[in-house]
């Protein structure tokens, strides 16, 4: 029985060649697939012609250059608006000058122990020479004041304060301003603060007519 079982069982040697045999086929199917792998990438990268690659270089190139233009167009349109404009903060704030003579003018018109007086009358003199030198200085800078009254009312330049009953003037033209709006080369500094007018209401209409038909009985 031993002895048959002996020659059943596979050998040392046996169980040797087929763990070579095993590991050597392991070792090609690496191998496939490892040139397989390598084949794979080459397969899929294009080479350029010549022709290709100068077109490419070429068209990097002309992307440069379009980049640098509108840099260098950027950079020209700064420099102007800012050798234009550079002031405009400043004339925006000497502005107030203007406004301030306006309000000591009204304030001392409005002063009864001072009104019809000699004084009063010298010193509104001044104030206006003072007002008219600084419109002067600021129009020699382009910073200009809004014609205003009597306008029709442009949101570009104006900005509605209030509306005022009027039948005399069409609606939406400027019959009251309240503070005067300037402009620097052409670019609004501040707007008009304006009053515009509009139609009369039809309830008004109707008590003008109900008091004429009174005095007319």
């Amino acid at each position: 029985m031993e002895k048959e079982e002996n020659q059943n069982s596979p050998s040392a040697e046996q169980i040797q060649d087929t763990t070579n045999e095993t590991e050597k086929t392991e070792e090609n199917l690496a191998e496939e697939n490892k040139e397989e792998t390598d084949q794979k990438p080459k397969e899929e990268i294009k080479e350029l012609t010549p022709e290709e690659k100068i077109a490419e270089l070429e068209d990097k190139v002309a992307r440069t250059f379009a980049e640098m233009e509108n840099q260098r167009r950027r950079f020209e349109k700064e420099k102007e608006e800012a050798f234009e404009y550079g002031g405009f903060s400043f004339a925006k704030e000497a502005l107030n000058l203007i406004d301030n003579l306006d309000r000591s003018k009204h304030v001392l018109e409005s002063d009864d122990k001072l009104k019809e007086t000699e004084a009063l009358k010298k010193t509104l003199e001044h104030l206006d020479i003072i007002k008219k030198d600084l419109i002067s200085i600021f129009e020699k800078n382009n910073i200009k004041p809004i014609d205003s009254l009597n306008k029709k009312l442009d949101p570009n330049f104006h900005q509605a304060m209030m509306e005022i009953e009027d039948d005399t003037k069409e609606p939406g033209t400027i019959i009251q301003e309240i503070q005067k709006g300037f402009t620097i080369k052409e670019r609004l500094l501040r707007p008009s603060l304006v009053g515009v007018s509009k139609k009369v209401t039809v309830k008004e209409e109707k008590t003008k007519e109900n008091q004429e038909n009174t005095e007319n009985k």
